[in-house]
């Protein structure tokens, strides 16, 4: 039974992706029409653990809702219309940039009916908006049917008249009255009281304490004024974004100038060593001893690190003695959203740091470039491997190793624990990538934190994962102990460059790893329950001091066979 949900899964992922990609060239759709019905019929066949009561009629998912709008423009509830766009110069107007809270991509309030979204990462962001859009629209529509009365009339509940006079704000409501309104959201919404007051202070602010009501209202206002054809809601993809998607056009842009960089610093040459992660981990453990001038009795601080990560003075310090001891900071400007830091080892001073056991001595250069998203990884990697002219001259990259770090879901532990992966299996497809990793379980024997050794799911949106699926992977032969939505990509890339096209010449050594942020298989554990804090501080920088070391000491690692 489990394997046959498995598998009509698997089958509704797929024609969930096909029908995304469809909709995407013939350049629009409307949500209640028949190709937006289709989106939500197949969502809701997958129904993913991290969109929770999604398939109940008379239950609003809270958290799910919340864990959407961080990723979406705040106001997009209020739009009918949703603009997938590339980047088209609404920066030279008049329009102010509204960014998401937990997604990199500008967004522009066109007017009070229409929301542009910029997408500058390729295909895995687009999917990732539409299946965001989908259960939006799913909840509008459930908020509908239960705001208004289901016959000729369509009369408002009273409940509703209560919502709409809150999320105007015409009135001013004392705290009983105002907790009389939350009686009332809480019975529209199916939700007891105390889950509503929860939620109604995880989505308000001191700005915008009502915003929930604000939301709800308008969510299912939007539904009804396209339910009574009085304002049909449509979602366009533009011209310019059909004709960049899948072409490299930002990745090509973003390696281009990282390589100059690289050329005009004279850095071409150099063994170079490649790490995908974030923008402090490396930086941090190779400088903010000496930029903090601290001393530990310690091989490794962890405290230090969760010090830095809870003070903007300190992390500026810390940058600024990186910089002034020879880093190279990139600040991404073309469009990829991605950063870069270049270090170079001949001169950083290593005697203040959790390495100064290791006697190097050599020229490497560590390149540290921030997270890429899904399917961009395979762009950005690709682009980066390739030969590069400088000066009239044809450089070929000198890659010695390729890391690739970050966070993922866990399916055999719980969130803080660690996966090392031993091949990508890609969701969907027939492509799967075995590799040697340099990094191995016994290289993360911690007291406090536990590791698991096997093979990573690449899928397609994390947010299209259901315990079926997933636990599949997990029991089945597979053996999966995570999955996330980059690394098969980036091994495509590399193996593409290394065994097929020759781009880079001698052998290199790869390592992964990943850090748990979540468990989609535990209730309460999922990616909409909340991020790590500071309890992902030990496992990014046990990580970070593994993948370092084995730089370090590089010539001693078993080199992988191309």
């Amino acid at each position: 039974m489990a394997n046959s949900r498995a598998r009509e899964t698997t089958e509704a992922i797929e024609r969930l992706y096909v029908s995304m990609r469809h909709l995407f060239y013939r350049g629009f759709f409307k949500p209640s029409g028949v190709s937006g019905e289709s989106l939500r019929n197949l969502l809701k066949i997958i129904n993913p653990e991290i969109y929770g009561t999604m398939n109940v009629p008379n239950k609003i998912e809270l958290d799910g809702l919340l864990y959407v709008l961080d990723r979406l423009p705040e106001g997009i509830e209020e739009c009918a219309f949703v603009h997938l766009t590339s980047d088209e110069g609404f920066d030279k107007g008049s329009f102010e940039p509204i960014v998401p809270k937990k997604r990199r991509r500008n967004c522009y309030r066109i007017d009070e009916s229409q929301m542009n979204i910029e997408v500058l990462l390729g295909r895995s962001e687009i999917y990732d908006i539409l299946t965001h859009l989908t259960f939006l629209y799913i909840e509008a529509d459930k908020i509908r049917n239960l705001a208004f009365l289901q016959d000729e009339t369509g009369e408002p509940k009273r409940s509703w008249t209560i919502i709409e006079e809150v999320a105007k704000g015409e009135k001013k409501f004392s705290r009983k009255e105002k907790e009389v309104a939350l009686i009332h959201l809480s019975s529209l919404l199916g939700r007891t009281f105390d889950e509503t007051l929860t939620a109604y202070n995880n989505f308000g602010d001191d700005k915008n304490p009502d915003r929930l009501f604000k939301i709800i209202y308008h969510l299912g206002k939007a539904s009804n004024d396209d339910y009574k054809q009085i304002r049909e809601r449509e979602v366009h993809f533009s011209a310019i974004l059909k004709e960049r998607v899948g072409h490299h056009y930002f990745g090509e842009k973003w390696a281009a100038n990282v390589k100059k960089v690289l050329g005009d610093n004279d850095l071409l040459n150099r063994p170079l060593h490649i790490i995908s992660a974030n923008m402090h981990s490396v930086k941090n453990m190779i400088f903010a001893n000496a930029a903090l001038k601290h001393k530990t009795k310690k091989e490794v601080d962890y405290s230090l690190y969760e010090e830095i990560s809870s003070s903007k003075d300190l992390r500026d310090k810390v940058l600024d003695y990186a910089i002034e001891k020879g880093m190279i900071y990139i600040d991404d400007n073309s469009g990829s959203n991605i950063d870069v830091q270049l270090i170079d080892l001949s001169k950083t001073d290593l005697s203040n740091s959790p390495f100064s056991g290791i006697s190097y001595k050599g020229n490497d250069v560590i390149m540290v470039f921030d997270y890429a998203f899904g399917e961009q990884a395979f762009e950005i990697m690709d682009e980066l491997l390739r030969p590069f002219e400088y000066g009239g001259n044809t450089y070929t990259m000198n890659v010695k190793s390729v890391s690739i770090m970050g966070k993922a879901g866990i399916l055999t532990g719980e969130k803080g624990d660690i996966m090392i992966p031993t091949s990508h299996i890609f969701e969907g497809t027939a492509d799967n990538y075995p590799f040697e990793n340099a990094l191995k379980l016994e290289d993360f024997q911690d007291d406090e934190l536990r590791a698991f050794e096997g093979s990573m799911l690449t899928v397609l949106g994390t947010s299209l994962q259901n315990k079926d699926i997933l636990s599949y992977f997990m029991n089945s032969s597979w053996k999966t102990v995570g999955l996330e939505m980059e690394g098969a990509h980036y091994q495509k890339a590399i193996q593409i460059a290394s065994m097929i096209r020759k781009h880079i010449e001698g052998e290199l050594f790869v390592c992964y790893a990943y850090y748990a942020s979540d468990n989609p298989l535990e209730t309460g554990s999922t990616l909409s329950s909340g991020g790590l804090g500071l309890t992902g501080v030990k496992p990014t920088y046990l990580i970070t001091l593994r993948i370092l070391e084995k730089i370090f000491n590089s010539s001693k690692v078993a080199k992988t066979k191309k």
